[in-house]
């Protein structure tokens, strides 16, 4: 099955992605040096086996990009999970799912805005990280209002810079540590500093699966997308692998570099997000921190533009079913983007980014509670695939791809679920008892719509809103 490129009529969203311009999105999002912002956290929860760490969660999240490969095959619509979890479990589910992700997308460009100021701030310490913070989040408002076409030219250039950048991270450190040796033992970062901890590894996968999500925001893109309805899936994969691929080695080479133990990290977390920055400065030249601090800055705030344009499109999904606010649905005839939920989501991200700015532990309590929606939410994924394909049978399934697959998936999710810290889930019942309130509102307002609309058909009027674009 093929879609067509089509002009957007009465608002509607834009097909206009090719499958390249998706892997430039989802690597923006997850971020090809992702690894370097969270690096010290990951390096001091994990005892210095941070490469581990990234191997597992790479593995961990196979299991659920494959999911998304199925799902959005057979639902392809902007609401993701929402959607998927609507039609495969039931409309309860979908709200969960939705409701749990959006905490993501609210807290997950947060962080990146925060990688943004501290990686400038890192350059220029006479500007506070608020401030770099609200300049970024200003300037990728703008170019998600104006449009997915203008915003794909610039991540693409992004990605490519970010890419370069790395490499050259990459080469200077190896030949660095082949000329003068590591701070670390050769084999440290897959079996930890002073002993090798299972509990501390899955303690750290928690949070590094903050570094992978992103390509799980393609699959907001699918009524954007032309081309084969498989493309999504495509692009949610092999943005996966490349990213596992560049996060072990980057991890890999900044953990034998780094000058400073996982218990200093530890002792002291306001180190942890200059770590990588540190590591790089010291043992390879001031110059390439300064490329790196500017590369992850620009990268980081782009990311966080495509996380914001992800959530926005999950709001006006759950908008056209009424879950949240009607008017959130409406999508700009001019641009084809859904302006008032951009806005939306972006006044949560720089509430949460500034707040989070202003403290010392910001960006370590933020990576811890950033986790908790998406994982419920890639849980309900799973249980989605089963019931879409072996339960309700709206499409052929088999017992292993359809069954074992996301059941595997989903345990491993839970486990790592689990692991995350008591703060993370507190904030996510929180959020989750919040979600319980709005749904409620929502529902008595639509059953005094319901029963307004009802009396005006006796009496032979329009209801209100029926002129209102779905």
């Amino acid at each position: 099955m093929d879609v067509k490129a089509s002009a957007p009529t009465g608002g509607s969203l834009r097909r206009s992605i090719s499958l390249g311009q998706l892997i430039f999105f989802g690597l923006v999002f997850i971020g090809p040096a992702a690894a370097v912002g969270i690096f010290g956290t990951l390096d001091a929860k994990s005892s210095g086996a941070v490469a581990t760490v990234y191997v597992v969660a790479t593995l961990v999240m196979a299991f659920t990009a494959a999911s998304y490969m199925r799902m959005s095959r057979e639902v392809p619509r902007a609401g993701s999970v929402f959607a998927y979890a609507g039609t495969g479990i039931g409309p309860r589910a979908g709200y969960v799912s939705g409701w749990m992700i959006l905490l993501d997308y609210l807290l997950i460009p947060s962080v990146a805005y925060m990688f943004t100021g501290i990686a400038l701030n890192s350059l220029f310490p006479a500007v506070p990280i608020w401030a770099f913070v609200a300049v970024a989040v200003v300037a990728t408002t703008a170019l998600n209002l104006a449009g997915v076409t203008v915003a794909s030219t610039v991540i693409t250039a992004v990605v490519l810079l970010e890419v370069a950048v790395l490499l050259v991270v990459l080469a200077c450190g190896t030949w660095v540590l082949s000329v003068h040796g590591p701070t670390r033992p050769w084999l440290s970062p897959f079996t930890g500093v002073g002993g090798f901890s299972v509990t501390a590894v899955m303690a750290a996968v928690s949070v590094a699966v903050l570094s992978f999500l992103g390509f799980d925001a393609l699959a907001t893109f699918a009524e954007e997308a032309k081309g084969s309805v498989r493309l999504v899936g495509r692009a949610t994969m092999l943005c996966l692998v490349i990213a596992g691929v560049l996060f072990v080695a980057q991890s890999y080479v900044g953990a034998l570099l780094s000058p400073t133990t996982p218990a200093q990290l530890a002792a002291h977390p306001g180190l942890e997000g200059a770590a990588y920055y540190t590591a790089v400065g010291n043992s390879i030249g001031p110059w390439l921190h300064w490329l790196l601090a500017l590369s992850k800055a620009a990268g980081a705030a782009f990311a966080a533009m495509v996380g914001q344009g992800a959530g926005s499109r999950i709001i006006m999904d759950m908008a056209r079913e009424r879950r949240v606010p009607r008017a959130l649905a409406k999508v700009s005839v001019r641009t084809g983007v859904p302006v008032r939920s951009i806005l939306v989501t972006a006044a949560g991200n720089i509430v949460v980014a500034l707040w989070a700015a202003t403290r010392g532990d910001g960006l370590d309590i933020l990576s811890s509670a950033v986790n908790v929606g998406a994982l419920t939410a890639f849980i309900l994924l799973h249980v989605s695939v089963i019931g879409y394909f072996l339960v309700k049978k709206l499409a052929p399934g088999n017992w292993f791809l359809h069954g074992a697959v996301p059941a595997v998936g989903a345990v491993l999710l839970v486990l790592v679920l689990a692991s995350a810290t008591p703060l993370a889930l507190e904030v996510g019942l929180g959020w989750f008892v919040l979600g319980l309130v709005v749904a409620a509102i929502m529902y008595r307002r639509r059953a005094a719509s319901g029963r307004a609309a009802s009396g005006q058909a006796e009496s032979g009027q329009a209801p209100p809103g029926a002129d209102v674009p779905s």
